[in-house]
């Protein structure tokens, strides 16, 4: 923990916060002895164990086996999604900032054999290959106070939903149906939206950058900085110095070199991230097309990324409100950044892919209790970082 706050302070703040979670997440068991489980779940997540398996988070709750720790995730009822929406309305308590961006990316979870729901041979940048694993798609708030998950959604392979027999074998509802990792990613978006989720922009990376998200996304005002492949068209309606049309990436290699920027993306593991980057306004629309009563302009635009080292580029669809600096959309770009360090701390220090259980309900409930230790812990370091430190008293009064 960084800011003003002491580390007597910030202990106080981690067990307020703790004692809070827990109050408000305890109507969602229905047994006393249920939650008190889930309690204890949550505390060990907490906790500085190596690894967060079933027997060494028993061991650390006092039980004599993973007995319990497998009924909270398995056969016990209670609603995985109750507690996805107390983790939500957490962050927004603690971190709510109405220029945040939600940032929607996907992590894989390495498996072996083929019970666990949704494992298949799929990619993952997790293993930077294809192999058997299950692909979780998770959507981060990311404030100027801190970044933590608000949505998850266990994405399911043709090969699962085909299988009714498969289905049921892995406890899945019999109203989940194939949905594209796209399709997942405007649910979570949707249901932020109607929570009342305060953000005004969108970032993805390609898989998600175009059709349904976009079109979802103007209709509700929202800007977004959306990744898109290199062969994706673009073309100009009357904006910039020079008539626009062709792929990202003729487009990219056309433009004069005075026309790309040298701007951070915002600090990483190994200092500034600095880029390259090419701004192409294409047209400016009307916002009331789209979202009744916005009567605001908006730009759609191409935005590109360069690195400076071995030239390697990216391209992203844009639609941000007129008046938009470069700057902007490169800070909202880079919060990217943010859910791959979200993934990384989340599976290294509370055990995220540490899930032993194969179910659909398993999966959701063990992520989502994962998400509310990240969070909490989240909310105490932006409360910690917020106060003013305290006045040191001068060498000649310390005597």
């Amino acid at each position: 923990m960084t800011g003003g706050a002491s580390v007597e302070e910030t202990l106080s703040l981690l067990v307020t916060g703790l004692r809070t979670v827990k109050e408000k997440m305890r109507p969602l068991f229905g047994q006393a002895r249920v939650a008190v489980s889930a309690e204890h779940y949550l505390e060990t997540l907490l906790g500085n164990l190596p690894r967060k398996t079933g027997w060494q988070r028993a061991e650390a709750a006092g039980d004599g086996g993973p007995w319990r720790q497998q009924a909270l995730l398995g056969r016990t009822q209670w609603n995985a999604d109750g507690l996805r929406d107390i983790v939500r309305d957490h962050v927004q308590e603690t971190l709510g900032d109405e220029d945040a961006v939600l940032v929607i990316d996907e992590t894989g979870f390495l498996k072996k054999g083929k019970a666990s729901c949704g494992v298949g041979r799929q990619y993952t940048g997790s293993a930077g290959k294809i192999t058997n694993c299950q692909i979780g798609v998770f959507a981060a708030y990311v404030s100027p106070r801190g970044h933590a998950f608000v949505d998850r959604a266990l994405y399911l392979p043709k090969a699962w939903t085909s299988d009714p027999a498969r289905l049921s074998s892995a406890s899945v509802p019999t109203d989940v149906a194939f949905a594209t990792k796209p399709s997942l990613a405007r649910q979570m978006i949707e249901r932020s939206l109607r929570a009342g989720l305060s953000f005004e922009w969108v970032a993805a990376d390609s898989v998600y950058g175009v059709g349904e998200i976009e079109m979802g996304l103007r209709h509700a005002a929202k800007g977004y900085v959306l990744g898109v492949a290199g062969n994706h068209w673009f073309n100009s309606w009357g904006l910039g110095e020079r008539p626009v049309a062709g792929e990202a990436r003729d487009i990219a290699r056309n433009a004069p070199e005075q026309a790309w920027v040298s701007l951070s993306a915002g600090h990483g593991t190994k200092g500034e991230r600095q880029y390259d980057w090419l701004w192409c306004p294409l047209a400016e629309l009307n916002g009331a097309d789209y979202t009744a009563g916005d009567g605001r302009a908006w730009i759609r635009g191409l935005l590109v990324r360069r690195n400076p080292t071995d030239g390697d580029l990216a391209y992203f669809t844009v639609w941000c409100p007129t008046g938009t600096t470069l700057e902007k959309l490169v800070q909202v770009e880079g919060t990217r950044w943010r859910i791959e360090e979200g993934f990384r701390t989340a599976k290294n220090e509370f055990g995220l892919d540490h899930n032993e259980t194969r179910s659909w309900h398993g999966w959701h409930r063990h992520v989502s209790l994962v998400m509310l230790a990240y969070a909490l812990m989240a909310g105490v370091r932006a409360e910690a970082n917020a106060r003013p430190p305290k006045k040191r008293l001068s060498n000649a009064y310390q005597a």
